[in-house]
């Protein structure tokens, strides 16, 4: 089989061509998810509200697949650049079958669970009858968002970036044309309120994994994801779960950490929690293009290490360093300078800008610094040390953020606890540089 342009093609040319088309994919999605609350907060208030402490339950969705799809991408493409065909396809359907289970689990859990993860935050009824219907719906018909998230990374290990990239756009375009039909009711389509943004959300999801689907089994020549004879086997699920599971514990952590957070500000009041809510859609857009990287740099690193190639692994982590700094410190910049135009997207209350304005400043101090450490963590990722990315990750979510918001709340003053965001990300630069200093001694430099 001919070599995969991951061991071949220069790697400015390479990281810029896997990552662009998901960066831009991913900024789509991140768009997305802004027009999607600006429909809602044109409800009301309480229904932004709702939908920002759904979000934590989310983004323990997004945890779970994400995970899942790093575990498999990693192990795929060292397969691919280990010469292993039949192992990357066999991996691929594990992949698949792994997609089916969680599907199953999210299903129950979000039927039940529900009602509970919101009473647990607020006694606000209206609060809790749109919560309630909204996570409902996003989370019993997770397997959109699972498979689709599957499909894009089946794509990406192979370096097919840009098919990943149309599944993407294709699923978040449909849900922005879908959100303020169903959200308001226009033609022959019923006022369904947050109904509709939750039903507009999982159908667009579910139309972008069938788009997935097709692109792997027409454009994906070095997968079989149909190979005859399928059976889980240990040894593949433990190869994924390796990289993945420590990646979605991380991600849960960072879930646990919003959660614990929305408890500490809904003491000040409701409208400190969607500023916060505020802050982590804006947040979408800007860390996109680094997350859109960093999906691009996994499979090129695992691909090179699986082949021993050293040089080019460390070009390619010196690159994203620089474009990951230049990202976040434009992102910085941009905050700093227009951060009542950014408020402005959300219809906010007088109380709302009061909040947002500086809580939006002071935690984009923290941007520039966020860039090494997400790099790095991509770097653990694709050599197969998971446990490094969640260590720090854990660290910075549970050791220092909300323990350092906890003690800021109560000299209270909700103002002050937007800085643990900055003390979190200069612990954990320290520890991403450390440790990417040992992986690099042990792992990278005995390579031929």
């Amino acid at each position: 089989m001919q070599e995969n342009k991951m061991g071949t093609w220069p790697v400015g040319r390479l990281l810029l061509s896997i990552s662009l088309p998901i960066a831009l994919s991913m900024l789509i999605q991140a768009l997305y998810n802004i027009v999607d609350s600006i429909f809602v907060s044109m409800i009301n208030e309480t229904a932004f509200t709702a939908v920002s402490i759904a979000f934590p339950f989310q983004h323990l969705i997004n945890a779970i697949a994400i995970g899942s799809g790093v575990g498999m991408n990693s192990l795929l493409s060292r397969s691919l650049g280990e010469k292993k065909f039949d192992k990357a396809s066999r991996v691929g359907q594990t992949g698949f079958f792994l997609v089916l289970v969680q599907s199953l689990i999210f299903l129950i859990l979000g039927y039940f669970l529900s009602p509970v993860f919101f009473a647990f935050q607020t006694d606000d009824p209206q609060i809790l009858t749109y919560g309630v219907r909204y996570l409902r719906i996003v989370t019993m018909v997770s397997i959109g968002l699972l498979s689709q998230i599957y499909t894009e990374r089946l794509l990406q290990s192979t370096g097919r970036a840009f098919y990943s990239m149309a599944c993407q756009m294709t699923g978040a375009v449909l849900n922005m044309v879908l959100d303020p039909i169903l959200i308001f009711g226009l033609g022959p389509f019923p006022a369904m309120g947050i109904t509709g943004a939750a039903v507009a959300t999982v159908f667009s999801q579910i139309v972008g994994s069938l788009l997935g689907l097709y692109f792997n089994l027409t454009k994906n020549k070095e997968l079989d994801i149909l190979k005859k004879g399928f059976r889980p086997q240990w040894d593949i699920i433990r190869g994924i779960f390796q990289v993945g599971v420590p990646t979605s514990i991380m991600l849960i952590a960072n879930s646990v950490a919003i959660f614990l957070m929305n408890i500490i500000l809904v003491t000040f009041s409701s409208t400190a929690v969607a500023a916060y809510g505020i802050f982590f859609k804006l947040n979408s857009i800007i860390f996109m293009p680094v997350f859109g990287m960093n999906n691009g740099l996994v499979p090129i690193i695992a691909y090179n290490y699986g082949a021993r190639n050293k040089d080019r692994i460390h070009a390619t982590i010196k690159l994203a360093m620089k474009l990951a700094f230049a990202f976040m410190l434009l992102g910085c910049l941009v905050v700093q300078l227009f951060p009542q135009e950014l408020l402005s997207l959300f219809s906010p209350s007088d109380a709302l800008r009061a909040i947002g304005q500086p809580m939006l400043r002071i935690i984009a101090l923290s941007f520039p610094v966020a860039a090494i450490s997400i790099v790095s963590s991509a770097v653990f990722q694709a050599l197969g040390h998971g446990n490094l990315s969640l260590t720090s990750a854990l660290i910075r979510q549970m050791v220092v953020l909300v323990p350092v918001a906890y003690f800021l709340s109560l000299k209270g003053q909700v103002q002050l606890i937007w800085w643990s965001h900055v003390v979190a990300e200069g612990v954990a630069i320290i520890l991403s540089l450390y440790f990417l200093k040992k992986v690099d001694q042990k792992e990278i430099q005995p390579l031929c």
